[in-house]
C-alpha cells in the first residue's frame, strides 16, 4: 500500500470505537513498520503555558493543549508550520512538520509561522491500519495545512467531509445520534 503520510484519516459514521469516534487524524508517518497520526480536532480545556510551559513560547497566548490520540497521554507533540521547511524533524503536509519538543537548541533555532501542541498520539502496528481501511473505519482525504491549524476543530469534521465532497457532504450532516433525526 503506499503511504498515507500526509493524508487525513477521517472517521466513517460507523466508527464506534470512542477514541475516534468523528475524528480526523493526519497522518505523519506510514511505512511497513505500522502508521502515526494526531487527531486534529479534540482540543482540551488546559492551556499550553499551563500544561507545558517551556512551549508556550511557541504558540499564541491562550492556544491550548490537543489530544492528539489514545496513545501514550503524556507524550507531547508539536506540528508546526516552518518558514524554512528544511527545518521540520519530518515533514507531514506543504510546510508543516513535527518539531523536535526533545531538542531545545534545534527548537529555539526553528522559524515557525504557527504551531500547535498535541498531548498523545495515534499508532497502528504493521498492517492494522491497513485492516481498518478495508473494514472502511476511514475515509481517506488529501491534507491541508490549515487542517492542522483549524480555528474550529470542533467542525472539522463535518468540514472535511462537505470539502470531499459528493456523498461524503451527506455524511457531512449526520447527526450523532441519527434515531434523533
Amino acid at each position: 500500500m503506499e503511504s498515507l503520510r500526509g493524508k487525513l484519516l477521517v472517521a466513517a459514521p460507523t466508527l464506534e470505537d470512542p477514541n475516534f469516534a468523528r475524528t480526523v487524524v493526519i497522518v505523519g508517518e506510514h511505512n511497513e513498520e505500522g502508521a502515526l497520526g494526531v487527531v486534529l480536532n479534540r482540543p482540551s480545556e488546559t492551556e499550553v503555558a499551563e500544561a507545558v510551559p517551556d512551549l508556550a513560547d511557541l504558540v499564541d497566548v491562550g492556544e491550548i493543549v490537543h489530544v492528539g490520540g489514545p496513545v501514550q497521554a503524556s507524550a507531547v507533540l508539536v506540528l508546526a508550520q516552518f518558514a524554512e521547511p528544511a527545518e521540520a524533524r519530518q515533514l507531514v503536509v506543504a510546510d508543516v512538520g513535527f518539531l523536535a519538543v526533545d531538542d531545545d537548541e534545534e527548537r529555539a533555532a526553528a522559524d515557525l509561522d504557527r504551531a500547535r501542541v498535541f498531548a498523545g498520539y495515534a499508532g497502528w502496528g504493521p498492517g492494522q491500519l491497513e485492516a481498518e481501511l478495508e473494514r472502511e473505519d476511514w475515509i481517506v482525504e488529501p491534507a491541508l495545512a490549515e487542517d492542522v491549524f483549524s480555528d474550529s476543530p470542533v467542525t472539522l469534521w463535518s468540514e472535511v467531509l462537505e470539502r470531499k465532497g459528493g456523498q461524503y457532504r451527506l455524511v457531512a450532516r449526520m447527526p450523532v445520534d441519527p434515531s434523533v433525526n
